[in-house]
């Protein structure tokens, strides 16, 4: 056995990082394991760690008798005093046995349990080390590639980046260097797992904070984030100082701060823009660099309805949708962008709708109007309550209304107008899947990965 197990185990301590404590630990349930098997498992023996000689000591116990019966688990009075002279009868004397008894088999079971000990600690530590880090950016080194995975060294262990959370087109080879967000950090028995992102908006958020001191001091926070990963992101800010531009702070000097953040992403799009606690204005600011003529809102739906200039139409909209896309996701509401000219169109349209009504004239039309009831299927859906408190008139002249507006909209849903078309080009959802019209105008040049 080791003679000199002291400066082994500061030097395993150290090069290791596994405490002193857990490796003394393990040496003597190696050793005590190594004992049993050598001597039987009916033998009562400790085993510890003289810290001072830097030695393991095993003692094997046996109970002082007058008449021995067993003599692996007793001994009798003569051969103790010799001993130890002061034992008496009923006394547990512990007998220090000799280490050069342990067989080259023993010495063998000592150190794979030493070493699966030292390897389960190393787990520990590993987990201990990156379960509290869940959200930070991690520098690793590709490693190898499995089944769609790229396994990171990380220098005391390795992660894992899943396909899933890769970047579209982004491509590595063995030995480059990666930086990625740690999503998630598990523990299995063969040790823990921790899974890293390239794709998730906090990773965005995380790139920002590192390179914005703003961030990291609080002045200026990320209030959301909404990414189409490898193409373009947006991202909310705002300000806890009147006198510092979070937009301004993001971008830096000359855009430098924001260039690094998408040097990073290997060039995706990056639109900053201000938070407001005005839905409307947030919008406006989210769906920039167009510019919004209207914004009709729906509190009970979550949903708005932005009219924008007809020649800035395809700019609101974006790439296959991709600008309202991401306006919608980072302002949680449902938009429809639409073109000023189809509006008006429709706004006469329903007015018309509304006037064409029986029993509702020119002025009941128009308080309908303000009130928010702007076409015959908005009047079909309202209550005799609503209509008593706009108009001067009784529940039965309401009901009547009422009922005349959802005979003229069953009219006009069994009766298409003939030549009318089913869809406009001229108003788009986020929902929409090419999200644009089929030809789309070119987008003037923005300031580069910003919009304020």
């Amino acid at each position: 056995m080791i003679t000199d197990l002291k400066r082994m185990i500061e030097h395993v301590s150290r090069e290791k990082g596994v405490e002193k404590d857990v490796l003394i630990q393990a040496l003597e349930e190696a050793v005590k394991a190594a004992a049993k098997k050598t001597f039987g498992p009916e033998r009562d023996m400790e085993v510890s760690f003289n810290d001072e000689l830097g030695e393991i000591e095993v003692f094997e116990f046996k109970d002082v008798v007058s008449e021995v019966t067993d003599e692996h688990l007793q001994v009798s009075l003569e051969e103790a005093r010799e001993l130890d002279p002061e034992c008496e009868l009923g006394d547990s004397l512990g007998m220090k046995m000799d280490m050069g008894a342990f067989g080259r088999i023993a010495a063998q079971s000592a150190k794979q349990v030493i070493m699966q000990r030292l390897k389960e600690a190393e787990r520990d530590i590993v987990f201990d080390d990156f379960k509290d880090r869940k959200g930070e950016i991690i520098n690793g080194i590709v490693q190898r590639f499995d089944k769609g995975s790229i396994i990171v060294n990380l220098g005391r262990t390795e992660a894992e980046l899943p396909g899933r959370e890769q970047i579209p087109r982004e491509s590595y080879r063995q030995g480059d260097r990666i930086r990625a967000y740690i999503l998630d950090v598990k523990q299995f028995s063969r040790g823990p797992q921790i899974i890293l992102s390239r794709t998730h908006p906090n990773f965005l958020s995380a790139l920002f904070e590192t390179e914005v001191p703003e961030i990291s001091e609080g002045i200026v926070q990320i209030v959301q984030v909404a990414r189409e990963p490898g193409s373009r992101a947006k991202i909310a800010v705002s300000s806890k100082e009147s006198d510092v531009d979070p937009v301004g702070a993001c971008v830096g000097v000359k855009g430098s701060r924001v260039q690094a953040v998408v040097q990073e992403l290997r060039g995706e799009k990056i639109d900053i823009v201000t938070w407001d606690p005005d839905p409307a204005k947030f919008i406006c600011n989210a769906l920039a660099p167009a510019e919004i003529v209207r914004v009709i809102m729906d509190e009970t739906n979550q949903s708005m309805e932005v009219v924008v200039p007809d020649d800035q139409l395809s700019l609101a909209i974006g790439k296959r949708g991709q600008n309202v896309r991401l306006a919608s996701r980072l302002t949680g509401w449902k938009l429809d962008v639409t073109s000023e000219t189809h509006y008006n169109e429709a706004l006469k349209e329903n007015y018309l709708s509304l006037i064409s009504v029986e029993g509702v004239g020119e002025k009941l039309a128009g308080d309908l109007f303000e009130e928010g009831f702007r076409s015959a299927r908005d009047l079909a859906d309202a209550t005799v309550e609503e209509l008593v408190s706009i108009g001067d008139m009784s529940a039965e002249d309401a009901q009547a209304i009422i009922e005349s507006a959802r005979e003229y909209t069953q009219g006009k849903d069994t009766v298409p107008e003939e030549g009318g078309e089913e869809e406009s080009e001229d108003t788009v959802s986020e929902d929409d899947e090419e999200g644009q019209p089929a030809e789309e105008e070119p987008q003037p040049e923005q300031e580069e990965n910003t919009t304020e």
